[in-house]
């Protein structure tokens, strides 16, 4: 029988297995249950918007060697049965009684030795995506098998890319070709909320499956922040414009922003362009394997202060791929080694004045011999709207 999946060979599911498996030996693990959406795809390459749903639990075992094993509600059955995992067991869900904890706790099992450890991602940047009376009961009915942390064998593995996961994020970087199509509809009296409208549009015109993350600002000499819903507040003379896109194609994320001024920008907002810009020259020159995620912060940070700017506050930059943030996180608390196959992104920001700050963004996968850009590299000029 031909092998079946999706978006992948079956062959890149089966070293992600390989690899989620020898990571488990080192931490001891004789199975992993993974719950949520991107590690459900990682696994088995069973890729749906169903998961806006919250009403049913979705569950992939990985067990100490062989396939993994899928125990979903029967409404899934056949899209992962087009997925190359053969081993599907199902239930009749939603089942307020029930909802999948006895065929989990029946197949868990068949799978984990009496006294197995079951790892299960408790960590940064995780969650349980399942009702949590339904883990206590399954606790209860597999021991005296136990639940640990199975966080770093999924994060040591996750972090690093493929090639054939390097070039889906490239193709999805190359959707933001979007963005040169911004000053047609982002123009002096156009609402932001309609600027976001049409971004999102430009960007599904671009060939995105789906946009699941748009956020930016506009505000006279900067923004506040970057996280606000956008508001009916027309585009005026002097306001500098961030879009920053989360688009997806084929279960995979871009993550980078750009930065417009309406009109003429002042000369506090073309130097705090030329700061980004150069704060990023620096990490795409310095960066190599081996270096901590700190590491990373501090040669960001470094190049804004000599610049004579104020950084901006949080992280500045982060892991991206299956979901729009992932680890590490470029703080100078994380001390995450840096290793090839790694896609991150750079975020510097800076503070332009009280209450108004710029940031920038670029996507990177990091090679033997430094970063190469996923994204199309920002002008180095700030590009003006309606100069």
């Amino acid at each position: 029988m031909p092998d079946r999946s999706m978006i992948f060979p079956a062959a890149e599911f089966r070293r992600r297995t390989g690899a989620l498996q020898a990571e488990m030996a080192t931490s001891s693990l004789d199975a992993l249950l993974l719950t949520t959406p991107a590690d459900v795809f990682y696994t088995t390459g069973f890729l749906t918007r169903f998961w806006e749903s919250p009403a049913r639990p979705w569950f992939v075992i990985v067990p100490a060697s062989g396939d993994p094993v899928a125990v979903i509600p029967t409404i899934g059955a056949d899209l992962m049965g087009r997925c190359w995992t053969r081993d599907i067991r199902t239930w009749q869900a939603p089942d307020p009684l029930d909802d999948g904890v006895s065929l989990l706790a029946d197949t868990l099992e068949d799978l984990v030795p009496s006294r197995g450890r079951i790892g299960v991602p408790m960590g940064v940047e995780t969650h349980l995506r399942m009702p949590l009376a339904d883990f206590l009961r399954l606790q209860d009915r597999v021991a005296p098998r136990v639940f640990v942390d199975g966080t770093a064998a999924v994060c040591r593995v996750r972090e690093i890319k493929s090639e054939l996961e390097i070039e889906k994020i490239g193709q999805t970087c190359a959707l933001a070709a979007a963005y040169d199509r911004v000053p047609e509809f982002a123009q002096i009296g156009t609402p932001l909320s309609q600027v976001f409208c049409d971004f999102q549009i430009a960007l599904l015109t671009a060939g995105a499956d789906w946009v699941s993350y748009v956020a930016g600002g506009a505000g006279p000499g900067g923004y506040g922040d970057v996280i606000s819903p956008a508001d009916d507040r027309p585009l005026a003379q002097g306001d500098v414009l961030m879009l920053d896109t989360g688009a997806v194609r084929d279960g995979y994320f871009c993550d980078f922003d750009r930065n417009y001024a309406i009109g003429p920008p002042t000369d506090a907002v073309r130097r705090a362009h030329d700061v980004l810009h150069a704060a990023t020259d620096a990490a795409l020159s310095a960066l190599r394997p081996g270096m901590m995620a700190c590491d990373a912060h501090r040669i960001i940070a470094d190049a804004i202060t000599r610049a004579g700017a104020v950084t901006g506050r949080g992280r500045l930059g982060h892991g991206l791929g299956l979901t729009l943030t992932e680890w590490p996180s470029l703080t100078p608390l994380d001390m995450t080694t840096l290793r090839t196959g790694m896609v991150l992104t750079l975020e510097p920001g800076v503070e332009i004045a009280p209450g108004r700050i710029m940031v920038h963004e670029e996507n990177i996968v990091l090679r033997d011999d430094g970063p190469e850009l996923l994204s199309r590299r920002a002008p180095a000029d700030l590009p003006v709207i309606g100069a």
